[in-house]
């Protein structure tokens, strides 16, 4: 176990948007909190800055490897490590009380499956290990006797109004999404999106991959087949509203037709320090609601001619199975290429439909066969946009 005064955290993707709002909260609370690991992918410079600060036990990149870096980059009392391999060893260490997944993409699957294998709390930020393998990953948990805290805004706000009534008096789940950039332009408009136009979200800073399935309503897709496995609803039971202020994160409505909601500035602060100190509130640097103000609140339902995306969110949901990982799958080569310029933003939606029809769907699959069809949507997927058939794409085992 880790230290008996401190919370001793292994931070999972250090040098994204989630990752320094975690530092920033570890910052906060330092008489309470410390870092026993940081990881980042490639950007060696910002990890080696974090442990300048917070002197962790132990660094990991799992995308360099020892030549890639200069010999004195980091701290003399840092152990450095590469590859996937030792980002699970610090996952899974007895030296620690709480992983925070933060890794982006179904790359997040790694660590958080070697945490929980261990029994670890985790705080869950990456939706993509329970949309690639949300039942695989409860059942592992259960068995194991490890906790899922959600990290991300929305399921945040769900956990915490859930705390208000019991699972049988539960009616409906209603995600809020901000509706992106684009929740007033037209098709035709949306078909001249640039990747610069879609990076500039209205309200929240994250990283383009995020940023994009935002202004698509991807995001929000994940996030009903993440709200799916997590809170064991079935997807009947599960609504996304649009709500541009970004204020109320989400709600919870109940049999008695109570509907409870968590507000609060839109700062990515807060839900990771509520999942660092849960079950206990603490004070801390976020921002509040000045009510005092005229606050404006609204709420509106999402078209979905223009932002199909979601209906995939809702098919998935319903699907389980192998549908999860074959479109998140295919969703991270899309916005990968439409950002690289090579589909057009109305592309992404379709390559997405193709694919997830495409694949040989299996209900209850093991975890390698879910990362077998994780691999292979990619290979269609990036078939699809060389040959630029919107269609069609390559269903062949060969191609």
């Amino acid at each position: 176990m880790g230290s008996a005064t401190k919370r001793r955290i292994v931070l999972m993707g250090a040098t994204g948007s989630i990752g320094t709002s975690c530092q920033s909260v570890v910052r906060t609370h330092r008489d309470s909190m410390e870092f026993a690991a940081l990881t980042a992918h490639s950007r060696w410079q910002e990890l080696a800055r974090a442990c300048e600060e917070f002197h962790p036990r132990t660094a990991v990149l799992t995308g360099l490897s020892p030549q890639d870096i200069p010999g004195n980059a980091f701290p003399s009392t840092v152990q450095v490590l590469f590859g996937e391999e030792a980002l699970a060893e610090q996952a899974a260490s007895p030296d620690n009380d709480f992983v925070l997944s933060s890794i982006v993409g179904a790359a997040g699957l790694t660590g958080t499956w070697a945490a929980l294998e261990a029994g670890k709390t985790v705080g869950l930020a990456n939706k993509e290990t329970l949309v690639v393998a949300g039942p695989l990953v409860m059942r592992l948990a259960a068995e194991r006797g490890a906790r899922l805290i959600p990290v991300d805004s929305e399921h945040s706000a769900i956990f915490q109004a859930l705390q208000c009534g019991r699972d049988k008096e539960v009616e409906r789940l209603i995600l809020t999404a901000s509706g992106g950039p684009f929740r007033n332009r037209s098709l035709s408009e949306l078909a001249e999106v640039t990747p610069a136009d879609a990076l500039a979200h209205p309200t929240w800073a994250m990283g383009p991959k995020i940023t994009i399935d935002s202004a698509t309503l991807m995001n929000k897709a994940l996030e009903l087949i993440e709200a799916r496995w997590l809170f064991q609803q079935p997807a009947e039971k599960l609504q996304v509203v649009v709500h541009p202020q970004s204020i109320v994160h989400s709600m919870v409505e109940f049999v008695d037709g109570s509907i409870l909601a968590q507000l609060s500035p839109p700062d990515m602060r807060l839900p990771v320090q509520y999942a660092l100190t849960w079950p206990e509130r603490q004070a801390g640097a976020c921002p509040r609601l000045d009510l005092t103000q005229s606050i404006g609140l609204t709420f509106d339902p999402p078209d979905l001619e223009r932002f199909p995306a979601l209906n995939l969110g809702f098919e998935v949901a319903r699907q389980g199975g192998t549908a999860g990982a074959v479109l998140n799958a295919a969703n991270e080569v899309a916005v990968s290429r439409f950002l690289q310029g090579e589909l057009s933003f109305l592309d992404i939606a379709r390559l997405n439909r193709s694919i997830l029809s495409a694949h040989d769907y299996e209900a209850d699959p093991s975890l390698s066969v879910v990362l077998r069809l994780d691999r292979w949507a990619r290979e269609e997927a990036h078939h699809w946009t060389s040959l630029k058939s919107h269609s069609q794409p390559c269903v062949s085992r060969t191609c």
